[in-house]
């Protein structure tokens, strides 16, 4: 009798722990993170310490799958999958979302909006930015937070100090009516190319040259397709992380909290990154001896922006003219603390 009895009572723990292991799993909220970097890039890295926190604050009660280098989706796809709720989170760049009619997010695609990082968060962590992220909510998604890429720097197969080198020339740009007026008002051709096809493309002879951030430059290994690289910071390139509304709305608040919290001190941790890394990928860049880098002096700067100023006055009805002097207004701002 105790031999049985004693059976009973391991068979009926045995059950409760399939029982716990089983309410456990259906109770486990699962995040799908899909990103288009690599995974040695600032952005994979501030997701994967997102994931990190996250799942330590909720106790694995939220669990974070991090899908870098475009293993679900291609950069075309993802906000669509997104949407569709294939995937929780993203981290498209902000061209992407003007894609989706959300045509204000345009603004921060028009050239020399932003002299350096400061400028930005004045922007992105301010009341502009906020409200601006609250617009994605038509759209099926929710916006958590802005996340930095850095500034944009020329390549090409000729030497491009001046806009009336441009002329001619096919340029690679990110999907994006302000980047192909850019090129437009340069005399360069848009060509529209994935990330991914660029080096190729390049080797190829299909596009005469791009613009992206020198970090992108060195891991794409751009320097060995391209013999020139101009330092011009002439534009800025930013994500927004995005979640979908329905999964966001459907979580408790104290899930939220947590994402939220984690979400902040992620975004932190990869801006600083981004910095660093960029630095640290043009110094590499600077070493490729069949390289030629130049960094645009002040006359030249000038002709830089005097060329571009049409980008501005052509598009500023489309992005909305409110939008547009309200952001240049407050990054130009001058803090009493600065």
């Amino acid at each position: 009798m105790k031999i049985a009895r004693n059976l009973h009572l391991f068979v009926l723990g045995l059950l409760l722990l399939l029982v716990s292991a089983t309410v456990s799993a259906q109770t486990t909220t699962v995040i799908k993170f899909s990103l288009v970097a690599e995974i040695d890039t600032p952005k994979a890295k501030a997701a994967q310490r997102f994931k990190e926190i996250v799942e330590q604050a909720s106790q694995r009660r939220i669990r974070v799958d991090v899908y870098p280098n475009n293993l679900l989706y291609k950069e075309t796809d993802e906000l669509e999958a997104l949407q569709l709720g294939a995937i929780q989170m993203a981290a498209p760049t902000l061209s992407r979302l003007s894609q989706f009619g959300i045509q204000e997010f345009e603004v921060f695609d028009l050239p020399f909006l932003f002299r350096d990082r400061t400028m930005v968060s004045r922007v992105t962590d301010g009341p502009i930015g906020k409200a601006m992220l609250k617009k994605v909510e038509s759209k099926g998604m929710v916006g958590l937070a802005y996340w930095n890429n850095g500034f944009k720097v020329m390549t090409g197969n000729r030497p491009m100090r001046m806009p009336a080198d441009f002329v001619g020339m096919k340029m690679r740009i990110y999907p994006s009516r302000v980047l192909d007026k850019q090129m437009d008002v340069l005399g360069a051709t848009s060509q529209i190319i994935e990330s991914k096809q660029i080096h190729l493309a390049m080797k190829a002879k299909l596009i005469d040259g791009s613009e992206g951030i020198p970090l992108s430059i060195y891991t794409r290994k751009l320097d060995e397709v391209q013999t020139n690289l101009t330092v011009s910071n002439h534009g800025y390139m930013g994500s927004a992380v995005v979640v979908n509304k329905k999964f966001w709305d459907n979580l408790p608040s104290t899930s939220r909290t947590i994402i939220e919290r984690a979400m902040r001190e992620a975004t932190a941790y990869g801006n600083d990154l981004v910095e660093q890394d960029n630095a640290h990928a043009l110094s590499l860049l600077r070493k490729n001896p069949n390289l030629r880098i130049h960094v645009l002096t002040s006359s030249e700067e000038q002709a830089w922006r005097q060329a571009l100023q049409p980008v501005r006055t052509d598009l500023e009805n489309r992005i909305g003219k409110a939008i547009v002097s309200a952001v240049y207004t407050e990054a130009s701002r001058i803090r009493p603390s600065e």
